[in-house]
C-alpha cells in the first residue's frame, strides 16, 4: 500500500519481535560472531553494501542507528545519511571528506559561528583558503572561484540575518565548475526542502533540534549523494564520528510527530510574525512579507517555514533591547532550538563572528526567537508587555 510520509513515520521501525512500536536500543563495541566465517562473511556483505546494516564492530553502528539511517535518508530522498554525535559534527564530517591541503572553499558569510571558526580559522593550519560570499549578491561567489575551489557550503536561511538565497543558481554556478556543494538545512529540515533533490552533494541537519524535538539529545545528520557516499564513508570510517544508539533512539522517537510539531511551529511563528510585523521599532526577518525577496526566495524553494526568526530592533539604547528580552517570562533564554519551547536570545557581535557582509545599522540590535508550542496568543501578550522596555 502507498502511504505518505507523515503516516510512515508513525508506522515504521516497528519491532514485532519484542511487541514494542519502537525499536530496541542495541548497544554494542563488540559484535559477536558464530566463527571466523561468519566474520568474513559479514565483513564482504559490508564491503558490497556499506549502506546494508552489516556489522563486525561497534564503531560502524547498530541496528538502533542503522534504522535512524534508513528513516532519513528516506526522508531526505537521497543515497544515504550519515550520522554524528552533534549537529556541527555533521558540519565537520562534510567538509573534512571533501576538501584537502592546497585547496579552497567558498562559505556563505553569515553561516553558523562555530563553522566560521572550523572554515576561517582552523582550516588554516591545514593549509586550505577559506572565502566568504555575499548571499545576497553571487556575483560575489563567482568572483571567488579558481582551480582550487574545491567546495561551496551554503547556510540557508543564514545564521542569525536569515538571508534567503537563489539556490538552483548557486548549484548552477557549482556545477559549471566541477565544485561539490553542501547546505547546512536545519531550519527548514527536509520535511519543507529537500536539498539533495534540487541538487546539491549533501545537506546537513542538526537532529538535536526539530528531529528531537525535546531539547535532551544531541546529534547530526550528514544526507548524501551517491556521487560524494565514498569519500564521506571513508572519512566518517577514519575519524569515528559516530551517533550512538541511546541518542539514535531520543531522535527517532522524536521523528514520529515530526510533522505535526513543525506544522504547529509554523502556524505559531505566523501569527507572531503578524504581531511584530506592525511594530515600527521591529524589523522582522522571516519570510513574511510577501513583497521582500526573501519571501520570493522562500517561496521558490521551500513548502514551509520553522519557528526560528530574527529581529532587528532599531533604538541607540542596547540596555533597553537587552531588557526587553529579560523581560519575557514565557520564552527561555538559552542556545539551540527546535524544541517545544520558545527561546530569545540577544545576540552580541561576538556571536555573530566577523561578518564580511552584514546589513546592520550601528543603532540596530538583533535579536533571536524560536516560536515554541505554546498558545501563540500568549506569546504575543508576552512580547507586547516587554517591547514596551524598548526606549
Amino acid at each position: 500500500m502507498d502511504k505518505s510520509f507523515k503516516t510512515y513515520l508513525k508506522h515504521t521501525a516497528k519491532d514485532f519481535h519484542n511487541q514494542s512500536v519502537n525499536p530496541p536500543v542495541v548497544r554494542a563495541s563488540t559484535i559477536i560472531f558464530k566463527s571466523m566465517s561468519d566474520i568474513r562473511r559479514t565483513q564482504k556483505k559490508y564491503k558490497k553494501d556499506p549502506r546494508g546494516g552489516f556489522f563486525d564492530y561497534g564503531r560502524q553502528g547498530t541496528s538502533t542507528t542503522h534504522i535512524l539511517q534508513k528513516i532519513l535518508t528516506k526522508l531526505e530522498e537521497s543515497y544515504h545519511v550519515f550520522l554524528t554525535p552533534t549537529g556541527f559534527g555533521s558540519i565537520f564530517l562534510a567538509i573534512f571528506s571533501i576538501v584537502r591541503p592546497g585547496e579552497e572553499i567558498i562559505v556563505a558569510d553569515p553561516v553558523y559561528k562555530p563553522t566560521r571558526v572550523l572554515t576561517e580559522d582552523y582550516l588554516k593550519e591545514f593549509n586550505i583558503k577559506t572565502f566568504f560570499y555575499d548571499p545576497k549578491n553571487l556575483e560575489t561567489l563567482k568572483k571567488l572561484i579558481t582551480k582550487k575551489t574545491k567546495l561551496i557550503f551554503v547556510e540557508n536561511p543564514g545564521s542569525n540575518t536569515f538571508e534567503f538565497q537563489d539556490l538552483s543558481k548557486i548549484l548552477s554556478i557549482a556545477k559549471k565548475n566541477n565544485i561539490f556543494t553542501a547546505i547546512d538545512n536545519t531550519w527548514a529540515t527536509p520535511y519543507f526542502f529537500k536539498p539533495i533533490k534540487l541538487g546539491f552533494d549533501m545537506s546537513i541537519v542538526s537532529a538535536t533540534k526539530y528531529y528531537s524535538g525535546h531539547s535532551d539529545v544531541m546529534g547530526g545528520s550528514l544526507a548524501v549523494n551517491k556521487k560524494v557516499f565514498k569519500h564521506v564513508e571513508k572519512t566518517q570510517n577514519v575519524t569515528g564520528l559516530r551517533l550512538g544508539p541511546d541518542d539514535a533512539y531520543l531522535i527517532t522517537r522524536g521523528l514520529r510527530t515530526l510533522d505535526v510539531r513543525l506544522d504547529k511551529h509554523q502556524e505559531n511563528a505566523k501569527k507572531v510574525a503578524g504581531f511584530l510585523s506592525k511594530n515600527k521599532k521591529v524589523k522582522l526577518l522571516y519570510p513574511y512579507l510577501k513583497n521582500s525577496q526573501n519571501y520570493k526566495m522562500w517561496k521558490k524553494y521551500y513548502s514551509g517555514a520553522s519557528g526560528l526568526m530574527g529581529l532587528k530592533i532599531k533604538t541607540k539604547n542596547k540596555n533597553s533591547v537587552i531588557k526587553f528580552v529579560n523581560s519575557l517570562k514565557l520564552f527561555g533564554y538559552g542556545y539551540s532550538w527546535g524544541g517545544f519551547e520558545s527561546l530569545a536570545l540577544h545576540q552580541s557581535a561576538s556571536e555573530r563572528g566577523n561578518r564580511a557582509y552584514l546589513d546592520l545599522d550601528k543603532n540596530e540590535r538583533m535579536v533571536r526567537l524560536h516560536i515554541g508550542l505554546e498558545d501563540p496568543n500568549d506569546l504575543i501578550k508576552d512580547l507586547k508587555n516587554s517591547l514596551k522596555f524598548v526606549k
